[in-house]
């Protein structure tokens, strides 16, 4: 049973959301600055489970996530979409005029630029979190900055919305996998999604090869990521994410691609999250 979750960033950040959906709100949560430390604190047995983005609708994937979750041989477990809102925020009794500085992760800022274009007064500065900065700002009293973040971190820290879904485009969503040491979580009967990875020889048509025995076993390619491997330059290695009906049919093509792959490596097999 799972008691204890890992995230990046501070209670109030996106991966502290995801931990009340898929958890509920009783979990103890494990405050992590980068994801390295998630998956050491998972490999010490100080928690039980990790939350980590692993791919946004409008960045794309997080690639050295899926570096930490193969070289630690971690498993998938499960997953969670969220909709990601970003909202402007500072200490009660300011508005947007009185903000000269608004820090944030680079990738909430990016995709907020369209916003600030407006307030050309405003010094965008790159930081770790997202609710770090408003944890900060309310620590510390910061007058006239502002924080990029969640709803929940506003709350949590005290802080006023001066503007809400500031983000450029409106539906952005990412992708959060739940990580474990091993994966017992359900049964096959219930299992109708699956990460893989596996390597092939620099060949024409290897590629092509192996997506159709997915295809002809029946199962939905829903990602594929190529990662190069740093220790064989020009060669590569493929992770993909398959979902299936039925769960003979994600064993019949697991078992062709053990012997047509090179290094075939099962990353999690799980429910799929998001409806097809």
């Amino acid at each position: 049973m799972i008691k204890s979750v890992a995230i990046q960033g501070v209670k109030g950040s996106f991966h502290h959301i995801v931990s009340e959906q898929y958890f509920g709100n009783q979990m103890h949560v494990k405050e992590c600055l980068t994801f390295d430390a998630t998956v050491e604190n998972l490999l010490a047995k100080k928690v039980d489970a990790v939350i980590m983005a692993l791919e946004n609708s409008i960045a794309g994937s997080i690639i050295p996530n899926y570096a930490l979750i193969d070289s630690h041989n971690l498993h998938i477990v499960g997953e969670q979409y969220l909709d990601i809102q970003h909202n402007l925020m500072a200490l009660p009794n300011q508005d947007i005029a009185d903000i000269t500085e608004v820090h944030s992760h680079p990738m909430a800022l990016l995709q907020c630029k369209e916003f600030f274009k407006k307030y050309p007064h405003i010094k965008l500065i790159e930081d770790k979190d997202t609710a770090e900065v408003a944890q900060r700002i309310h620590k510390n009293n910061l007058k006239n900055v502002g924080a990029i973040a969640s709803v929940l971190a506003a709350d949590i820290f005290e802080l006023n919305i001066l503007a809400k879904s500031i983000q450029t485009i409106k539906l952005n969503e990412t992708r959060f996998v739940i990580v474990k040491r091993e994966n017992h979580e359900f049964p096959e009967s219930e299992i109708n999604k699956a990460s893989v990875k596996f390597e092939l020889e620099h060949k024409r048509g290897s590629l092509a090869t192996i997506l159709n025995v997915m295809s002809d076993c029946k199962l939905s390619l829903t990602k594929i990521q190529s990662l190069p491997k740093i220790e064989t330059p020009w060669s590569y290695a493929f992770f993909v994410d398959v979902t299936f009906d039925d769960y003979e049919d994600y064993k019949k093509a697991k078992s062709i691609l053990k012997i047509m792959a090179q290094d075939f490596k099962i990353l999690g097999e799980y429910k799929n999250a998001k409806l097809q």
